[in-house]
């Protein structure tokens, strides 16, 4: 799947994307997709509870930018202490770079119970190529984390963060 994921990135910026989601949705077909402007349009809703939003990067992700509330979960989490408050019918959405840790963690979710969970589609780079916000903290940003040089092709130049520990086709570098 990897391999497939990587191929897309040379197609260009929205192709790419395009062609990502549907890989991510042929790979998790069991994990229901929400769009970003359902997303959005449900955080602007002042009769609607806000969902629990969730995280799925690494923490040097996370802290160049997220989305508004959202808490960071490690991507390989087996074990979900931090959901122990939370009913399994709550409202919960993940996201990642561009949706496929984030459907991993939500396929996780709905075998250990959780029947109301969700993948945000395009996760972080969709919604910031949409001109959406992004924090950093409270603070509202302009980069996003761009998990590695191939992927960070699927942002618009101007989102791409320069970090510095970010290597040509792994990721983060250790």
């Amino acid at each position: 799947m990897l391999f497939s994921l990587t191929a897309v990135v040379g197609c260009g910026r929205n192709a790419g994307l395009d062609a990502v989601e549907r890989l991510v949705r042929s790979e998790y077909p069991q994990v229901r997709q929400l769009s970003t402007d359902s997303l959005a349009a449900w955080l602007e809703s002042p009769t609607q509870d806000d969902p629990l939003l969730l995280d799925v990067r690494t923490a040097e992700e996370y802290a160049v930018s997220h989305l508004p509330g959202a808490q960071r979960v490690a991507p390989e989490a087996e074990r979900f202490t931090f959901l122990e408050n939370v009913p399994h019918d709550a409202p919960i959405v993940t996201y990642c770079s561009i949706g496929y840790r984030s459907s991993a963690l939500t396929a996780r979710l709905q075998e250990a119970g959780y029947t109301n969970v969700m993948n945000l589609e395009g996760s972080i780079f969709a919604w910031a190529n949409e001109g959406r916000p992004v924090y950093r903290g409270r603070e509202v940003v302009d980069q996003v984390h761009p998990y590695n040089r191939r992927w960070g092709l699927l942002l618009k130049p101007s989102l791409r963060a320069d970090v510095a520990s970010v290597d040509g086709d792994g990721g983060a570098a250790s």
